[in-house]
């Protein structure tokens, strides 16, 4: 006898993408968003981040506040002018939303305290683009050597302030591909329960989520649910 199977998904319409076309940093974590729940689920789209960030940042404790300042936004540009030199580096800044930094913007960088009344810092992000002939330990050489090659000014100092992390451009993108997914599982899922079942999901209108895999890799998923139900006759 012919098994017949189906589907069958409670989906409102589609929000809008929360993300847009932007570039997100991609933690260990998943994203803060009130309202979803912490589990990731089971089916999801693994696939290779698109950059390697670096948080770094420049520190300067020169006493003439004036000048101390000027040391700092120097050193920044010098860094925008070599990373455009090389051609495979890239700055930006943002805390999950990345935004180039450039020659017309770095200036808009906010320096802050360091517990000490002459002494201040500013964090941005190096990053270079992931693929197939660069891993992390590759894009990790090369920031580490653009780190290294950016000239100091007065008292300002460049170092790596976090962790190597990754970012995904544009997740919304492959929202089909995340439920094309979710839908081939509920179905193996109902065939193994009969042809008397059928499941219903609920939650694949909601923004696409991120987290990070592995080294290189990001998971992308929505935070849908589903239950096997009878089928209705």
């Amino acid at each position: 006898m012919r098994i017949a199977l189906a589907l069958l998904l409670t989906i409102a319409a589609a929000a809008p993408a929360q993300a847009g076309g932007d570039e997100i940093i991609v933690t260990a974590q998943r994203r803060e968003q009130d309202g979803y729940s912490d589990q990731v689920p089971a089916v999801g789209l693994r696939r290779p981040a698109d950059f390697a960030i670096q948080p770094v940042t420049i520190a300067d404790d020169t006493r003439d506040a004036i000048r101390r300042q000027s040391e700092i936004y120097d050193m920044i540009a010098g860094a925008i002018a070599l990373a455009a030199k090389r051609g495979d580096i890239e700055l930006a800044y943002g805390d999950e939303i990345v935004e180039p930094l450039t020659a017309a913007n770095y200036r808009a960088l906010t320096l802050k305290g360091q517990g000490r009344p002459d002494a201040q810092q500013v964090r941005f992000l190096v990053k270079t683009r992931l693929g197939t002939a660069v891993d992390v330990r590759t894009a990790q050489a090369k920031i580490t050597a653009f780190l290294k090659a950016v000239e100091p000014i007065g008292r300002a100092e460049l170092t790596a302030s976090d962790d190597l992390t990754l970012s995904v451009v544009n997740p919304d993108q492959y929202r089909g591909a995340i439920v094309d997914l979710v839908a081939a599982d509920a179905r193996a899922t109902a065939a193994r329960m009969g042809p008397d079942y059928a499941v219903e999901a609920e939650g694949l209108e909601r923004p696409v989520e991120w987290t990070r895999a592995s080294l290189t890799e990001v998971l992308l998923y929505v935070p849908y649910r589903y239950r096997v139900v009878p089928r209705t006759r």
